[in-house]
């Protein structure tokens, strides 16, 4: 996969606004996780999360057309707006069906579903629910496509518009899919990425009762610690980002700012488990070969790995076993690092968000470090960039995705040839 340019990046992410303040954070080594403001947590093992202080009235959503939006489709239009801008393209002045959108999420409208069914059935209380309390926008809230649609009207698309819902793989896969409409002439220009806002009382008490999410609600900030020997389970978070891809040439004539290409994607699944992994890392490591092998890199090209790290015992180990078992000896000199330790794991989103992170490393030559690495775990001994951002001259990026069900995803991005970092 070769000529595929981002042109544009938005993000909506716990402890910033926009892109900058992302990049900001990362590069600082801050974290974002706190006790969860959005609802009473008490009755939980978990109780904290990594939230967005997001205003969509603030931001020129919320109140209109927009009224009764989920706070994902909120969360993704403010992206939309940003990467549009960013990118420097007038969409209005593109044939509207050569623009096309593809959205990926893992839960989709999960706050307003939660809310609008306390709502209908007083909190639980009757099986039989009244549907006269129900607002208007319910059935959107219940079909995901809902989310694209709301951005292609944004964005006057009237090309392919899909959503793409893989599980936390969701925020990869859907870049890789936009790449490949590109590829085959389906679109001109794609407007990709992923949103999740799953911070509700059904989502809390889903990864309670499987005992996933941490449960150090003493120490928010220190709590996601991904690849750390005390780690236990990841911490729950939101948010959004979305990418202008443009054919790279297409790009280049127009003198178009690029921050990175996708050279190669791939997607696996284990077919073992619902939440299981194996422990010798098979599945992503075929993941890893093959976006590697279509972007025609090897390991002694990679200068940067962004792995999935979400914090939990298998996952950690997983993944360490399949950088080994792709890269061998060069697993061992490649920075590794989770901004999962800073952002929190915002189910489908956190892909986008972080292709977001390796599309700015690429431009800024700064690799974000893993946070509140305090003690090596003898099972996860790679270079994590415990704590402090370090710069690299960084051309090539791994990005990996593990996610229930099986679904193990890989991206490969790579610096335009002849640009200097940022």
């Amino acid at each position: 996969m070769t000529g595929v340019a981002i042109t544009g990046i938005g993000v909506r992410a716990p402890g910033g606004g926009d892109t900058a303040r992302f990049w900001d954070l990362l590069t600082a080594g801050r974290t974002a996780t706190r006790t969860i403001s959005f609802f009473d947590p008490s009755p939980f093992r978990s109780r904290i999360a990594a939230e967005i202080d997001f205003d969509p009235r603030a931001e020129g959503l919320g109140a209109g057309q927009d009224a009764g939006l989920d706070r994902a489709t909120l969360l993704a239009l403010a992206c939309v707006r940003e990467a549009v801008a960013d990118s420097g393209l007038d969409l209005g002045r593109l044939d509207p069906g050569s623009v096309g959108v593809s959205i990926g999420s893992a839960v989709g409208c999960t706050m307003s579903l939660d809310r609008e069914y306390a709502r209908v059935s007083d909190r639980g209380s009757k099986w039989l629910v009244d549907h006269t309390l129900a607002p208007e926008q319910l059935f959107d809230y219940f079909v995901p496509t809902s989310i694209s649609r709301e951005v292609a009207w944004e964005v006057g698309a009237e090309g392919p518009v899909t959503v793409v819902s893989t599980g936390c793989t969701s925020g990869l896969d859907v870049v890789g899919y936009a790449a490949e409409l590109l590829r085959d002439g389906q679109a001109e220009v794609m407007v990709c990425g992923a949103t999740d806002a799953p911070i509700s009382p059904i989502t809390v008490a889903c990864f309670d009762a499987i005992k996933a999410t941490s449960p150090n609600n003493a120490d928010p900030a220190h709590a996601s610690r991904p690849f750390d020997r005390a780690r236990d389970g990841f911490v729950l978070g939101e948010g959004a980002a979305v990418f202008v891809l443009e054919d790279a040439a297409r790009a280049r004539r127009r003198g178009a700012h690029v921050y990175a290409e996708l050279s190669g994607f791939a997607t696996r699944c284990n077919a073992y488990h619902m939440t299981g992994l194996r422990p010798d890392g098979r599945e992503m490591s075929a993941a890893i070969d093959a976006a590697m092998a279509q972007a025609r890199v090897g390991g002694d090209d990679l200068d940067y790995i962004n792995a999935h790290g979400s914090g939990t015992k298998q996952n950690d180990r997983h993944e360490t076993a399949a950088f080994k078992r792709s890269l061998g000896q060069r697993a061992y000199r490649v920075p590794v690092s989770s901004i999962k330790s800073m952002i929190g794991h915002s189910l489908g989103a956190v892909g986008s968000l972080e292709l977001a992170a390796c599309a700015l490393a690429i431009e800024h030559g700064v690799v974000p470090p893993t946070a509140n690495f305090a003690e090596r775990d003898p099972e996860c001994d790679l270079d994590y960039v415990p704590n402090q951002a370090r710069e690299v001259d960084v051309r090539t990026v791994l990005s990996v995705g593990s996610g229930f069900g099986g679904f193990q995803s890989a991206a490969v991005l790579t610096r335009p040839d002849g640009r200097a970092h940022a």
